[in-house]
């Protein structure tokens, strides 16, 4: 009667993974519960593969080192965050936060807006603290938390958790989701309310607003009067003592002065 085995290579993977894995729980201990700092820096040594294994998943060539150094730095401060009594491995720690360091760094250079460098500033501080937090708390951390961590009152954590929402900008092509995928009204673009026509005012107003500065005053108070104000001519002249004719040659030669500028300035 044959019996099932398991092949050689197979044994010795299996011994080898569980010796990996006793000398890590042995460095966490050392270091997390005796403050050994030469584990410390095995640890870090150790896991600086995973860290460039993730870089070059996520980055293009031209900024691999860049994203390196992100992930590296994630893998220094994933190491002393590390909570040892929480049960998980420290690889299953190290590689969200890993990802999630160098998904932020792609935020952070790629943004479609640019904000004061103070602003930025506090929003990465902000992000630091949320995720000391984060561990600390087992959960997202309130406002009032964040803010008695960073020493700040609730209305600006707010403004620093809105202020990094804003920034993340989405195409509108995006899908909103939810509807049929032939519909091409499915998309973020639909719900962007119609073009204002007053936009093409603009422009002609300006203009205008030149010309106007341009009249003599008393023409320009004559045009006020007729366009702004809406009166008749006859009102016109009651109100600045001339004759209904004067106000009438008056407001041809005004609107003519005007055009030219127009004209001049197309």
């Amino acid at each position: 009667m044959r019996t099932k085995t398991t092949p050689a290579g197979g044994h010795f993977a299996q011994h080898a993974g569980n010796r990996r894995a006793q000398q890590e729980r042995r460095l966490v201990e050392r270091y997390h519960l005796h403050g050994d700092l030469a584990a410390r820096e095995e640890l870090i040594q150790r896991f600086l593969p995973l860290a460039r294994q993730l870089a070059v998943r996520t980055s293009h060539s031209d900024s691999l080192e860049d994203v390196f150094q992100v992930a590296s730095v994630a893998l220094v401060k994933g190491v002393d965050r590390y909570d040892p009594a929480r049960g998980a491995a420290l690889s299953s720690y190290l590689v969200p936060t890993i990802l999630g360091e160098i998904r932020r760094h792609f935020r952070d250079f790629n943004w479609a807006m640019r904000m004061p460098r103070d602003m930025h500033d506090r929003m990465m501080a902000a992000r630091s603290a949320g995720e000391v937090l984060w561990q600390r708390l087992g959960r997202a951390p309130r406002p009032a938390e964040l803010a008695d961590e960073l020493g700040i009152s609730s209305e600006e954590a707010v403004e620093l958790h809105e202020a990094s929402v804003a920034l993340a900008v989405r195409s509108l092509d995006a899908p909103r989701g939810g509807g049929f995928e032939d519909d091409e009204s499915d998309d973020l673009g639909a719900t962007v309310g119609s073009e204002d026509s007053r936009f093409e005012s603009v422009e002609d107003r300006s203009v205008l607003a030149a010309g106007m500065r341009a009249l003599p005053d008393r023409e320009r108070l004559i045009v006020k009067l007729r366009f702004e104000d809406e009166l008749l001519q006859h009102q016109i002249a009651d109100r600045i003592g001339i004759s209904q004719m004067h106000v009438s040659r008056l407001l041809r030669r005004a609107l003519e002065r005007l055009r030219t500028i127009a004209e001049a300035s197309v």
